[in-house]
């Protein structure tokens, strides 16, 4: 039985000699006095016991078993992520299909409304009532008792032109349903264009348009 001073032991069991003196008086270390030295006596070390070679052959069968699991479940997940971008990219170009044909429709939409302003019933109603309208409001005969220095009514160069097919801008305004001030606008933006386009004529002091002939899109933005 191999035998060490208390600092030897100390060291061996890297803890106090305080600690080694505690475990003599426990009885967990033995120890022997030689020539007034304390000696610890430390157990005989046992020897290893030898491993079972079957226990490695498990250890290396058992690897490789996890070897191959492993190498089946990571060829499964790279499956699936195949198949979840191919899914991806299949939904992905469904979605695009179907906005590219939602826009098709929407720009078919614009071009009808773009190349008719107004629907022709729509037109019809607006000419029958402005022409209703002409009928009703009669022009006041000239009084013959007024001052020969008084200006006469200008004299409308549109009244014998044959424009049947006239609606003024005010009941135009109102078929297209914009608001007040929209309207407000819209007419100021007319009539600051009434003496350089063709497409609005004055009749008695009013604006009007010709919705059969002309697009007046442009001045309605």
């Amino acid at each position: 039985m191999p035998k060490m001073t208390v600092a030897e032991a100390a060291a061996h069991f890297k803890i106090s000699k305080e600690a080694i003196h505690n475990r003599i008086r426990r009885g967990t270390l033995d120890s022997v006095i030689e020539n007034g030295v304390k000696y610890v006596l430390l157990p005989d070390e046992k020897p290893a016991v030898q491993a079972d070679s079957r226990f490695y052959d498990y250890i290396e069968k058992e690897n490789e078993r996890l070897k191959q699991k492993n190498e089946k479940l990571e060829s499964e997940i790279n499956r699936l992520r195949d198949q979840r971008e191919e899914m991806l990219i299949a939904e992905r170009e469904k979605i695009e299909q179907i906005y590219k044909e939602r826009d098709e429709q929407l720009k078919s939409v614009l071009q009808v409304f773009a190349s008719k302003l107004l629907p022709e019933s729509a037109i019809d109603a607006v000419v029958e009532e402005a022409v209703a309208a002409e009928i009703e409001e009669e022009v006041p005969a000239a009084d013959p008792e007024t001052p020969s220095d008084e200006k006469a009514p200008e004299e409308d160069p549109f009244e014998d032109d044959g424009f049947d097919d006239l609606v003024s801008l005010k009941d135009f305004l109102k078929l297209k349903d914009f608001g007040k001030k929209q309207r407000k606008r819209i007419k100021k933006r007319f009539e600051k264009k009434a003496h350089e386009d063709a497409r609005i004529l004055l009749r008695q002091g009013k604006l009007h348009l010709r919705p059969y002939h002309y697009d007046y899109s442009d001045l309605l933005k």
